[in-house]
């Protein structure tokens, strides 16, 4: 991902939380996220691992990978998670993992409704989240109707509309398609591209199986579910 969006020239990284949950080396993707990051907000995962929400609602696979990745995490790196904000601002956009509208309670955004009922939460002419892994996009077109699609793509963000904006995964894809995805943002073209690259998912499945985490959480990175 980072040799694709420096292929693409993309000059700032933005970053929508889970930066640690499943995966080997969460150590080394901390300290990689907080050298390039210009701005990141918290997944639910990472306040999990560095303690800040409990474990009771995670799922076995989820709450084995968080528990085994904050006995990893040295105290510099748990600070940083630590500190991560729910939401933030940058240009005219809104970041957040979940949702802007109580994104403390990490619901999940999948259904039409899901995203209309949170435009009235945020200001901006966009806003990118994550969460659900998978890649769609609400648009709160002039008229005030709410268009919803699922999949990547080219979006235009057109002057009279509002955009909701599921960027996808780069780690552990949900949509049926092993190869990561992130989006890049143009701001003077006025588009988000939500781009998939091909990575060694064999060898980072051969990480967490090595590293005594649920094989399920490294199998899955073959088939993207």
């Amino acid at each position: 991902m980072l040799a694709d969006l420096t292929r693409c020239g993309a000059e700032r990284l933005l970053c929508l939380g889970d930066i640690v949950g499943y995966g080997a080396d969460p150590g080394s993707v901390v300290d990689a996220v907080a050298a390039r990051v210009a701005v990141a907000v918290a997944g639910n995962h990472d306040h999990a691992a560095a303690g800040v929400i409990g474990l009771d609602w995670f799922n076995p696979y989820a709450r084995r990978a968080a528990e085994w990745t904050a006995e990893r995490l040295t105290a510099t790196q748990t600070r940083y998670l630590t500190h991560l904000p729910l939401v933030a601002e940058y240009a005219d956009a809104t970041l957040v993992h979940s949702s802007p509208r109580d994104p403390g309670e990490w619901p999940y955004l999948v259904s039409a409704a899901d995203g209309a009922a949170a435009f009235p939460a945020f200001a901006t002419t966009v806003c990118f989240i994550g969460h659900s892994h998978l890649p769609m996009v609400w648009t709160l077109r002039e008229d005030g109707q709410v268009a919803h699609r699922r999949g990547g793509g080219r979006v235009t963000l057109g002057a009279a509309e509002r955009h909701l904006i599921n960027v996808g995964s780069v780690g552990q894809p949900r949509d049926g398609d092993p190869l990561a995805a992130y989006a890049i943002w143009d701001l003077e073209a006025g588009t988000v591209e939500i781009r998939r690259v091909p990575y060694d998912n064999y060898e980072a499945r051969r990480r967490i199986h090595d590293a005594g985490l649920p094989r399920f959480l490294g199998d899955r990175l073959l088939h993207g579910r």
